[in-house]
């Protein structure tokens, strides 16, 4: 079955809902379509954009017209009769198609790693690509008759009767690649689609990894307004999260999903779509989370998406401290986010702004929430009613067994926080694409024992999903264990890893060391520090800056909903720490190893003696 993105699109016309369902039923799961998604820097939307390995690419404009409404057609134009008795000019859908294959053929172009660089098809793409008109409610017997072949060449015209149910799959596949100038001689490769996703569909871009310093550039050139050099730093969400993003619709939505299955991926290009569907809306979009880190990530990314004007990022105590502000509503005592009265004293006065009218509610035309399992009851019902009622966008991303921030815990369902989000409008996500699975291993094997488990909750509670891992190959880098005496010793070891990945090409930007104890942060600033390697610290109040090149050292729990190529946690033989609960270390463990999405490097010992460090020496 063919992969359709959307997965269910509100269709324009009957003929593009059948023809959808042929596709998925008759061409191979190797196939991927997206429907009447917008295309490149022009936003164009072709009704169907096609590319399936071993074929190509086509580009496809579809048609209901019955043959009595065609008064006249011609190659540029065709005049369709309307039921009131007048009629309209439209452009000739097989020439509209030829336009917009045109324009997505020099979009791609413009990446040098899709052109043919020598032989008779020097300059053309690597792949073949094609364009076809498709006329639903016309057979190939009246499109001959009414002479149509004048105005549409029939080789380029898919008909009635050969998308019929009955047509069998040989059939309907050959009649479609048959479209085809030529055969592939070479299947275009897992990257080579990504990059053509990459170049077509900018809302399905990641925060890009630095360039590996080994790898040749593309050449001169722009994409976009951005040199043709960052391609090769490309990312892209893979086609489940892109089709999952594209699927969402309006209303309240709420996804669970494991460590590295794409949530927050997903509310970003949400957030970016909406941004760019919102017209005269003049209200922003906001995204919150609680943690301050992935608060500036998400912003850097939405600014590097170019919606950085229309789209709001805060994290939730950040955003309550702006809201007092605005209403010129007094702040709490104290400035010290550290101090729970302090934080739990901020939401309170906006609470009861909102209850007594000082702060208005349906601010913004869409609240999406990242990292939702570290909100409490309270937050959650206040951010719900900062939605829009016009529009009603709200989107919740959360996985229970990532919750390591103390907050006020109670079992609340969604919906008694007026999150109405239940059947299809609450997917799970099982999968985790990010870490590749020696990584998730090291990191299921100290925190299976303790809460990954798959637990079942009815439809409005909270569950608990155990991981799948996606990622395995020969060429994954198992994980590295550093056994030393001291935790001195065993940070100098860590830094001739990262100095070694750096080497390799890896920027420090896309390096963390992620600790747990206090002295494993000032021993990784000693040793960095005398070793000459940029670092940056995160401090709670202090701005976090993804893009300096320094390598992060952070807390664990701050770092999550946060990824680097590389991740160094020192002190492992140290955890749980003493009286410390082994559950929640445990639980703390996971979420820093799972940010690793290339690399991990663990400190077993250090002194430590026994613990995570013993269970993984064995």
């Amino acid at each position: 079955m063919a992969t359709l993105i959307p997965a269910s699109p509100s269709f324009d016309t009957r003929g593009e809902e059948r023809l959808a369902q042929r596709f998925k039923e008759k061409l191979d799961s190797e196939c991927w379509l997206w429907y009447n998604i917008p295309v490149g820097r022009k936003q164009l939307h072709p009704d169907f954009v096609i590319l399936h390995p071993s074929r190509g690419m086509v580009v496809l404009e579809v048609k209901d017209w019955n043959p009595e409404t065609i008064l006249q057609a011609d190659k540029m134009q065709c005049t369709i009769a309307l039921e009131n008795g007048t009629y309209k000019v439209e452009t000739n859908p097989l020439e509209k198609a030829r336009k917009n294959a045109l324009e997505v053929v020099d979009e791609l172009k413009q990446d040098a790693t899709l052109v043919q660089k020598e032989g008779n098809y020097r300059g053309n793409l690597i792949f073949p690509w094609t364009y076809a008109a498709v006329l639903t409610h016309i057979t190939r017997k009246q499109f001959e008759s009414m002479g149509l072949q004048q105005a549409m060449e029939p080789h380029h015209v898919i008909c009635k009767d050969e998308m019929e149910p009955l047509v069998a799959a040989d059939a309907f596949g050959n009649r479609f690649w048959d479209l085809f100038p030529y055969t592939l001689q070479q299947a275009i490769s897992r990257e080579q689609r990504d990059r053509v996703r990459w170049v077509l569909f900018p809302d399905v871009r990641t925060m890009p990894q630095s360039i590996p310093k080994n790898r040749p550039t593309l050449g001169s050139g722009k994409l976009g307004g951005k040199a043709l050099e960052s391609i090769n730093a490309f990312a892209v969400m893979n086609v489940q999260q892109e089709q999952l993003a594209r699927s969402l619709g309006d209303g309240h939505r709420v996804i669970h999903g494991v460590a590295g299955s794409g949530k927050t991926l997903i509310l970003c290009s949400r957030a970016q779509h909406l941004a760019r569907l919102g017209g005269d809306n003049s209200k922003p979009i906001l995204i919150l989370c609680f943690n301050r880190p992935l608060a500036s990530r998400l912003d850097a990314l939405m600014q590097e998406r170019e919606v950085g004007k229309k789209v709001v990022v805060r994290n939730f105590h950040k955003w309550c401290r702006d809201q007092l502000q605005e209403f010129h509503l007094d702040l709490p005592k104290g400035t010290d986010l550290q101090n729970s009265h302090y934080a739990e004293d901020l939401v309170q006065l906006v609470i009861e702004g909102v209850a007594n009218g000082k702060i208005p509610t349906g601010r913004y035309q869409a609240v999406l929430i990242d990292e939702g399992h570290d909100f409490e009851e309270d937050w959650l019902r206040l951010a719900v009613q900062m939605v829009d009622p016009a529009t009603h966008n709200f989107l919740l991303v959360y996985d229970g067994s990532q919750s390591v921030f103390k907050q006020k815990r109670s079992n609340f369902t969604f919906k008694s926080v007026g999150i109405q989000a239940q059947g299809r409008s609450r997917p799970v996500l099982k999968i985790n694409y990010r870490n590749p699975h020696p990584v998730l291993q090291v990191a299921s094997l100290i925190a299976g024992d303790y809460w990954l488990a798959a637990e079942d909750k009815d439809e409005d509670g909270i569950p608990t999903t155990q991981p799948m891992g996606f990622r395995s190959n020969e060429t994954e880098d198992p994980p590295i264990l550093i056994q030393k005496p001291s935790l001195e010793k065993e940070i100098h070891a860590i830094a001739d890893e990262l100095a070694k990945a750096n080497r390799k090409g890896c920027a420090w930007r896309d390096m963390a060391v992620l600790y747990a104890r206090w002295d494993c942060k000032e021993a990784a600033i000693h040793v960095l520090t005398q070793r000459q390697i940029p670092f940056q610290i995160y401090k709670t109040g202090a701005p976090y800056r993804p893009s300096v090149d320094a390598i992060s050292i952070m807390g664990m729990k701050v770092s999550k909903g946060l990824e680097f190529a590389v991740v160094a946690l020192p002190g492992i033989g140290h955890m749980p720490a003493q009286g410390e609960d082994e559950k929640e270390a445990a639980q703390t463990f996971y979420v820093a190893a799972t940010r690793a999405t290339k690399q991990l490097i663990v400190g077993i010992d250090g002194g430590g003696k026994g613990g995570f460090g013993e269970r993984l020496s064995k």
